[in-house]
């Protein structure tokens, strides 16, 4: 993609790509698995130490591939420290190619407990932080003709049960947001959106209500590993540029 910027230039092949929420659970699996691609993934979050640590147990397979891993310290919830994190790619490469916008919490409760501090965090995380990343991408993307925005939204997306109720309505947002960014986007910006059932992660560890913090223990009795969303962003990165995969909904076969 043509720039005027200075900054180490990097193959087309081997796409820049920044993470949100990569210290963890699916936002590390996709830095993890983008990485030992060849891509080079600057991987974004407030645990610098585990991006670090990251880096670190990728380093091998990353240099045989091609790629690299470069962690940033980011914070979603500030604007500022987005539009950062977005300019530290491109002047380190000359470009940015895909925004994986994965950041997100999940302290589920029922409204009647009230937890409204939780509620704010999730609207704050979970639909603001990526309004940030398009706010800070998306003139990148149309100044150097082309880029990928990449949404991890959930199946809360598409239903709704106890105790879902504020985390199934940031993401909904986040499919609607994203979706609406499809259709206003020029052609050679690609859009997609991947909605993940029940997968391993650290998201539970946030649930303080009792009530929800037990029917996730059920709910969770099957589910798949990360990188199994990883691999469907790897998917649709990996299409030729007139292909835009525009929704995948990956879960366990068990769930339904």
């Amino acid at each position: 993609m043509p720039t005027n910027r200075p900054g180490a230039q990097t193959p087309p092949e081997h796409k820049v790509v920044l993470v949100t929420g990569a210290s963890s659970g699916i936002g590390e699996a996709i830095a993890a698995r983008l990485v030992r691609e060849g891509h080079h993934v600057v991987a974004g979050a407030r645990r610098i130490d585990r991006l670090r640590e990251l880096a670190e147990r990728t380093a091998r397979e990353a240099a045989h591939a091609g790629g690299g891993m470069h962690p940033v310290p980011l914070d979603v919830t500030d604007r500022t420290s987005l539009g950062a994190f977005v300019e530290f790619a491109r002047d380190r490469f000359g470009r940015v190619d895909v925004l994986v916008g994965n950041a997100g919490v999940m302290p589920l409760s029922r409204l009647d407990s009230l937890l409204v501090d939780e509620w704010d965090r999730m609207i704050d995380v979970n639909v603001r932080g990526l309004l940030h990343g398009i706010a800070a991408a998306l003139p990148v993307f149309t100044e150097q003709g082309g880029g990928h925005f990449v949404t991890i939204a959930s199946i809360g997306a598409h239903q709704v049960v106890p105790t879902s109720a504020v985390y199934s309505g940031t993401k909904y947002a986040a499919w609607a947001i994203t979706e609406g960014l499809r259709q206003e986007s020029d052609p050679s910006i690609r859009v997609t959106t991947i909605s993940p059932g029940v997968v391993t992660s650290e998201l539970a560890d946030s649930i303080t209500e009792p009530g929800a913090a037990a029917a996730m223990r059920t709910y969770r009795a099957h589910a798949i590993e990360p990188d199994a969303v990883a691999e469907a962003v790897s998917y649709a990165l990996a299409q030729p540029p007139g292909v835009d995969v525009n929704e995948i909904v990956v879960r366990p076969a068990r769930q339904r």
